[in-house]
């Protein structure tokens, strides 16, 4: 299913538009089936906020934490894995065209989503992650998501910065986004907050305990999945 989840966003990376400035274009993709005629969908749904730029390409989309069962009498379920906000940047190659082979990946935590949502119009924050931090490999590679609001307070610069000092290589992503833009990410945040939490399943638990089986998520789906292509 993360293949296609692939194939569909790299399809709609490589017909996107772009254009100067802040010109954008959102996608939004999904693997439904006979949703029209059924009302429910037969697989997992993939519905990325994705905006276009002249130079890269961000999408945002939620990873769901995954559960396991408690080990006691009283049973249920626990989180094992909290999940993230997967931003998934992508060089621009020529005009309409991006390159998907070459995407880099960050994943919020619940905390740097927060950060991001109490963001204002004249304020900046960045996240640094090292996968080997606190050990002998600190610093081989690590990545930088920088967001800065401009002077003019009518939008922000999203830019992600991967130091690979084993290969000595830099890559560098940017992509300028709207106030209106942003909106829609501060937004789209706050409701997924809990559902990256698992609180979604506390919620709605019934009194004799949860039914059912939380989303199976792939483990690798998480925060791995930002150092793999």
């Amino acid at each position: 299913m993360l293949k296609q989840c692939r194939s569909l966003l790299s399809r709609s990376l490589k017909s996107a538009k772009w254009g100067d400035g802040f010109e954008s274009r959102a996608a939004f993709s999904t693997s439904l089936q006979d949703f029209a005629a059924t009302g429910n969908a037969n697989g997992r749904v993939f519905a990325p906020y994705t905006i276009y730029k002249g130079k890269a390409s961000v999408s945002i989309s939620p990873v769901l934490p995954t559960f396991v069962k408690m080990d006691s009498d009283i049973g249920g379920l626990k989180v094992n894995r909290r999940g993230s906000m997967m931003l998934t940047f992508c060089p621009a190659i020529g005009e309409r065209k991006y390159d998907w082979e070459q995407r880099q990946k960050f994943a919020l935590s619940p905390t740097e989503v927060g950060s991001l949502i109490s963001m204002g119009a004249h304020d900046a924050s960045e996240f640094y992650h090292d996968p080997s931090m606190q050990s002998s490999n600190a610093g081989q590679v690590s990545k930088k998501l920088c967001i800065k609001a401009f002077d003019g307070g009518n939008g922000y610069m999203i830019s992600l910065t991967v130091t690979n000092n084993v290969l000595k290589s830099n890559e560098n992503f940017n992509v300028p986004v709207t106030t209106a833009e942003f909106a829609v990410l501060k937004t789209a945040f706050s409701f997924a907050l809990p559902h990256i939490m698992g609180w979604d399943w506390l919620t709605n638990q019934s009194p004799k305990g949860i039914k059912g089986s939380p989303s199976k998520v792939n483990p690798k789906q998480h925060f791995d999945l930002e150092w793999d292509r």
